[in-house]
C-alpha cells in the first residue's frame, strides 16, 4: 500500500520482505537500485513511513545530504532506524569501506536545534527518539553510571548501535533551546 512505503537501505544481501529494498548494487534480493551517495533517492516527498539501515550510514561521506534526502520523503512522523558500528569500537575502523564514526551524540546533528551556532546547508530534522547501546556481556548488571563511564573513557565497550529517528515537519528553526537530551539505553550484545 503506498501510505504504507518502508524502505530497507543498504539491504545487500538482506530484504525485509514487504519492504522496498534498495541498495547500490543489483543483487536478486534489491528491488530499488540507487546512489545513497547522490542523496536523491526515486520516491515521492512525504512518502515513506519507516526506513532502516543496518551498517548502511558509517559507509556513506554525504551523510547530511543522505539524511536531508530521506527527510524529503519521510511522512511526518516517520521512523527511521539505523545500526551502526559504535565509533570507539574496533569495528569501526577495521572495514576499509568505512568513511565516518558515529557516537551516542552524534545523532541531533540529524536535526535542526542543532546548527543553532552555524549553516552548513543542511535542511532535513530528525528528532532522536532511543538511542540503544549494545555492550559487552561483562557489564551486565552494572549500573547506568558505570556502564556510562566505561563507554566515554574505553574502547570497544559498546559494538553496536541502534538509533531510532522520528522525522520533524515541519522543519524546526535551529535554536539551542530546542535540543533535548537523548533516551539513551545500554543491553548486552549476546
Amino acid at each position: 500500500m503506498a501510505d504504507e512505503l518502508r524502505l530497507n537501505l543498504g539491504c545487500g544481501r538482506f530484504p525485509i520482505p514487504g519492504w522496498v529494498n534498495v541498495d547500490s548494487v543489483k543483487l536478486p534480493e534489491v528491488d530499488v537500485v540507487a546512489d545513497l551517495e547522490a542523496a536523491s533517492l526515486p520516491f515521492e516527498d512525504d512518502s515513506v513511513v519507516e526506513i532502516a539501515g543496518s551498517h548502511l550510514l558509517e559507509h556513506i561521506k554525504n551523510s547530511l545530504g543522505l539524511m536531508q534526502e530521506l527527510h524529503r520523503i519521510a511522512k511526518p512522523g516517520a521512523r527511521a532506524v539505523f545500526r551502526v558500528p559504535y565509533g570507539s569500537s574496533d569495528d569501526a575502523d577495521t572495514d576499509p569501506t568505512h568513511v565516518r564514526r558515529y557516537y551516542w551524540g552524534s545523532w541531533g546533528y540529524f536535526g535542526q536545534p542543532y546548527y543553532w551556532r552555524a549553516d552548513y546547508g543542511y535542511r532535513g530534522d530528525w528528532d532522536v527518539e532511543d538511542i540503544l547501546l549494545l555492550v559487552k556481556d561483562e557489564y551486565n548488571g552494572k549500573s547506568w553510571a558505570e556502564v556510562f563511564q566505561a563507554v566515554e573513557e574505553r574502547r570497544n565497550v559498546v559494538k553496536e548501535m541502534v538509533a531510532t529517528l522520528r522525522a520533524v515537519k515541519p522543519v524546526r528553526p535551529p535554536l539551542r533551546g530546542l535540543q533535548q537530551q537523548p533516551v539513551l539505553r545500554f543491553a548486552t550484545s549476546t
